[in-house]
């Protein structure tokens, strides 16, 4: 046995999944494991798999040619786990698992790696861990301008208890807030794009993609922002120094800004990892620079003293420990300081920069935010003990102990209060703290400038938004977002000409917010849904703490600026309302699915617990369109009636057993063409020979709880006379199968007829403005293409055919450089449908050209429980009706109560809350029909009548002169009600007839047959409809 276990052998003889001692990671990677190493080894290229692996044979030849052993992979089609088994389907290391078809059947199909949509593997570039690539990205931003040049001024307005109090609240945010981002990061393989990658793929691209756009956007804003905060620094250090560029004002802050910009865009797009050196020596002199502060703070000089840095004094702290707000408040405040916090996202923003970002994003954003913290809250206690709000700038005036005394305004330029670079007066050394200064806004800056073009480029690939796919092209081996960048830096240069931090800061301080509440929302969102999917790796969290979170960002916006928090908030509502009529074509397993999933569950479970009512009667139909397309105006006839009321379930039946890939892909085009069509319904598909056998499971399987079809919609089967006696049979058995399960039936029958699948099965066909509206794009035409069986009007369909024929059943996954030359390739010329065919295919769908829609005759023969009324009512309140008046017309028992009868039938339809225009009830239905429609009728069912004296003649297609005979009344009875039909009704718009009720075994299905085509041929559109004898009326509240 040592032999086969590999002892002794080479690491390629570790055939039956034995590791290696000394195997590394690297050769595990390629072992006989992975199926693809397997199949792409020439000398397994020639070599069956053996599907006898329970063979005692096969076992013994194992055993005793030892030479020849197998590896797992030849010895069954079953693949191991492995993580490149379960990467999203875009992915270009994805391994393609076998199906089960492949597995039950006698086929050799191998699992091999799929070629990258993007024409290659892409190694990614310069990738970074969470040290670099998140903590300090997070610190650099955090420790930004605001710390230097308006902490002071913060706490001068706000004093230490308050300022104190504005950290806290901000870090309540932020400390909540990188949970939300850790809980979610964790849940799986985070890509680049940042923040807009974690919301759009939790909450949905509505959400994601309304949010990302005004994020990007704001991170361009942030650019602005800090270098406005490094020219203002370099500004007064020039000014200190007697220098200046034009007016030692806000032009200077303008110039060295836009410069500055320039030379930032530069750096970053040599590469990221140039970037990150830059990143890394600026987190040297800002460490400096604070250790610089600390220090000063015990060293104040006499003239410093004079500035309003006394050092450490209780007096001081005592001074500063209240608030002086001066016509400011607690949330300005806050608004002018919140902008530091949003560096927590620095590391996320760069996601696809980071080695394991759900490792990464956690580890630095939290670490980061406890660093930060500290510092913040230590420079707070040193700024608030040692320097007074005021100051004369006179030593003497400290001398004399009238430092503060500030009789005027402008008395006093000094003290927390009237100095921005106070900081720089309490360093020991002040040009490093300027330095500092200046490695903190430009290290923020830089941040912000990879964060905004990163996300755009993310929201561009995606193609949620018409034409910004240009921005979304990466170039060299970072995949670097070029365009990106230039537009980040058009925004960043747009607001450094408004050159006043104070003006941009609160700005960016809403959208910043609106993004940590879409972040908290989408992980509360996410935990609500209760999804399997939703197994985040970082504990840490609750999901009643994110919706705390999410809360408070949307309060504290509000409460900040509500102007501007109400503009982001219609911006954001506007793009989501885009957004959500645009559908984008993306499907991410979000949280919104699995909410309307759980919702969906909930709502029929608790709809089970619901009695039926008569006022709560609802129709569910269940339509035999045989493939949807084939019967598009029956199909729109059945959605007048259920339209947001009721259940649409398109039924079809298929002849030969489908593999499940057709049956997929039957599924899918069907829904396709539904969609394109604007039809709100479901299609079910069965497995039959017989149409009746088929319509029987179909009818009994469909629907869930009591949102199950208890109406058959079909169309009238013309040309029955010339049809087989198969398919007449299965036609009438189908309706007694309805009837035997007490469903409503209702056929439909249009003069040209209702099956248009030999225009609608076709790629070269142009379908011209159905329903007012261009034609389908060839892509969505194609995959919407499932060929019939060849008769009009059968509901069955030969599975191979419909897949031979259909271009949807065939691979549609092709390079997207054969996509490209297809489009430049001259398309074949396109058939045209006729007009005329096109006005029947869109009979019951809005036509604005037909201002008078006519009347809609309502036959009501017999009562069936009002069905035969019901619906006339509902297609008067669908848009194509709309106009149309109801006739009602009924039998009349006897002729000389012929007024009363009528009185008491618009009695009952006024009890009915049913309007109508006339109301009529027949008299002369006894009488005999005239003499050529009794002709016309022997002729119809003279091929299946029983010829004399053969009694052989007969079977299921054959009228016996007995049963002809014994049903002579009622035949006459619907000749002579097919008279009146003419009579009334030829010029309606619809008529709606009571369906003649089939009795078992006394009614031949020729017989039944004719009666139907007697009371519809020659009519407009006629709707034979039969209830199933319950109440579907109430004149009861």
């Amino acid at each position: 046995m040592a032999h086969l276990l590999g002892i002794g052998k080479k690491r390629d003889e570790y055939e039956l999944g034995f590791d290696s001692p000394t195997m590394d990671l690297k050769e595990s990677e390629n072992s006989r494991f992975m199926v693809s190493n397997v199949h792409d080894n020439p000398a397994f290229e020639d070599s069956p798999i053996d599907d006898d692996e329970d063979d005692p044979k096969s076992s013994e030849h194992l055993d005793h040619h030892t030479t020849y052993i197998k590896t797992l992979q030849r010895l069954t089609r079953e693949v191991l786990p492995h993580m490149d088994l379960y990467r999203d389907a875009r992915d270009v290391h994805r391994l393609s698992r076998p199906s089960l078809d492949e597995l039950r059947q006698h086929e050799t199909v191998i699992g091999k790696k799929r070629k990258s949509i993007h024409g290659g593997i892409d190694d990614g570039g310069v990738k970074f861990g969470w040290i670099i690539g998140v903590m300090i990205r997070c610190l650099l931003n955090i420790w930004g301008p605001i710390m230097f040049i308006r902490l002071t001024y913060i706490i001068g307005r706000c004093g230490i208890i308050q300022a104190l109090l504005v950290i806290a609240l901000s870090d309540v945010i932020v400390v909540i807030t990188g949970l939300s981002i850790s809980a979610i990061s964790t849940n799986g393989l985070v890509k680049g794009g940042g923040t807009y990658y974690l919301i759009s793929r939790s909450l949905g691209p509505e959400y994601g993609g309304s949010i990302g756009l005004i994020f990007s956007f704001a991170n361009a804003m942030a650019v602005a922002m800090h270098t406005v905060g490094f020219a203002e620094s370099l500004k007064d250090m020039l000014k200190k120094l007697g220098l200046f560029i034009v007016d030692a004002d806000i032009n200077d802050m303008r110039i060295i800004g836009c410069v500055t910009a320039c030379v930032l865009i530069c750096i970053i797009m040599i590469g990221m990892e140039w970037e990150q050196k830059a990143q890394v020596f600026l987190l040297v002199v800002l460490l400096v620079a604070i250790t610089d502060v600390i220090v000063g703070s015990f060293l104040p000089t006499d003239e410093e003293k004079g500035w309003g840095f006394v050092g450490w004094s209780s007096d001081v702290a005592s001074k500063n420990l209240d608030s002086d707000y001066r016509g400011d408040s607690f949330f300005a405040m806050f608004s002018v300081f919140f902008p530091a916090t949003t560096g927590i996202l620095a590391g996320a923003n760069i996601s696809g920069d980071l080695k394991d970002p759900s490792k990464a994003i956690p580890r630095g954003t939290l670490l980061a935010i406890v660093l930060s913290t500290i510092t913040y809250v230590l420079f707070v206690i040193i700024a608030g003990c040692t320097v007074y709000r005021d100051a004369t700038g006179s030593f003497e005036d400290y001398l004399n102990g009238n430092l503060t005394y500030c009789p005027t305004p402008d008395s006093c330029k000094f003290g927390l209060q009237n100095n921005y670079q106070i900081m720089e007066v309490i360093s020991a050394n002040g040009y490093l703290v300027y330095a500092g200064c200046f490695a903190a806004t430009l290290s923020s800056a830089l941040a912000c400038f990879v964060s905004a073009p990163k996300i755009f480029q993310a929201l561009a690939n995606d193609k949620i938004y018409p034409g910004l796919e240009w921005f979304g092209k990466g170039y060299g081996k970072g995949n670097e977002p070029i365009r990106s960048y230039l537009l980040a830096l058009l925004i960043a240069v747009v607001f450094i000409l408004i050159a006043d931090f104070n003006i941009i800061a609160p700005i960016i301080s809403n959208f910043f917010m609106a993004a940590y509440c879409l972040i908290n929302f989408a992980c509360f969102h996410a935990a609500l849904a209760k999804s399997p999917g939703f197994r985040p790796g970082f504990r840490f969290w609750n999901m009643w703490v994110s919706l705390i979170g999410a809360l408070l960002s949307m309060a504290v916006m509000f409460i900040m600026n509500w102007q501007t928090a109400l503009g982001t908030f219609f911006i954001c509502f506007f793009l989501y309302l885009y957004l959500i009529y645009k559908k984008p074509d993306v499907n991410w397993g979000s949280s919104q699915q699995a909410i309307t999933y759980q919702s969906a569950l909930k709502a029929v479970q608790e709809l089970v617990q619901v009695e039926d009512h008569v006022k709560n009667y609802r129709s569910h139909i269940i339509c035999m369109t045989g493939p949807v397309h084939s019967r598009p105006a029956l199909l729109d006839l059945g959605y007048l009636i259920t339209k947001h009321i009721g259940l649409l379930i398109c039924g079809q039946i298929i002849k030969k057993p489908p593999t499940y890939r057709e049956r997929q892909e039957i599924a899918k085009n069907a829904q396709i063409w539904l969609n394109e069509r604007k039809l709100k319904a479901f299609h079910t598909i069965i497995e039959d020979t017989n149409l009746a056998h088929g319509a029987k499971a179909l009818f009994q399987a469909a629907g869930v709880g009591k949102l199950k079809p208890n109406m058959l919609l079909m169309g009238f089967m013309n040309n029955w006379q010339n049809r087989s006696a198969e398919e007449i049979t299965e036609y009438f058995d189908t309706i007694h199968v309805a009837f035997d399960l007490h469903l409503a039936v209702g056929i439909l029958r249009v003069e040209q007829g209702l099956d248009f699948s030999q225009f609608t099965n076709t790629e070269s066909v142009n379908t011209g403005l159905i329903n007012g509206k261009p034609p389908m794009n060839r892509e969505v035409s194609a995959l919407s293409v499932i060929s019939t069986a060849s008769s009009n009007n059968s509901m069955t369909i030969d599975i191979e055919k419909a897949i031979n024929n259909n271009p949807a059943g065939k691979s549609k996954k092709k390079d997207k450089n054969k996509e490209d030359k297809a489009k430049k390739e001259p398309q074949p010329p396109v058939k045209e449908i006729p007009k005329e065919v096109l006005k029947n295919i869109d009979v019951f769908r809005s036509n604005p050209d037909n201002k008078d829609k006519g009347t809609i005759d309502v036959w009501w023969l017999y009562d069936d429980g009002g069905l035969t009324l019901l619906l006339p009512y509902i297609f008067t309140t669908r848009k194509f009706f709309n106009k149309s008046h109801l006739r009602v017309f009924s039998l009349g028992n006897k002729d000389h109560e012929i007024d009363q009868q009528q009185l008491n039938l618009a009695s009952l339809l006024g009890k009915f809350r049913i309007n109508y225009k006339d109301v009529t009830v027949l008299p002369d239905i006894s009488k005999k029909p005239k003499e050529h429609s009794i002709r016309e009728f022997e002729l119809l069912v003279s091929k299946f009548r029983q010829q004399e004296n053969n009694p052989d003649q007969l079977n299921d297609l054959t009228i016996s002169e007995n049963e002809y005979h014994a049903m002579q009344t009622k035949t006459q009875r619907y000749i002579r009600i097919r008279e009146l039909l003419l009579q009334h009704s030829r010029n309606a718009h619809l008529v709606v007839v009571t369906m003649p009720l089939p009795k078992k075994n006394r009614v031949s299905a020729p017989l039944y047959m004719s009666w139907l085509d007697t009371l519809t041929r020659d009519m407009p559109p006629t709707l034979l409809v039969r209830g199933n004898q319950t109440s579907v009326l109430t004149f009861y509240s």
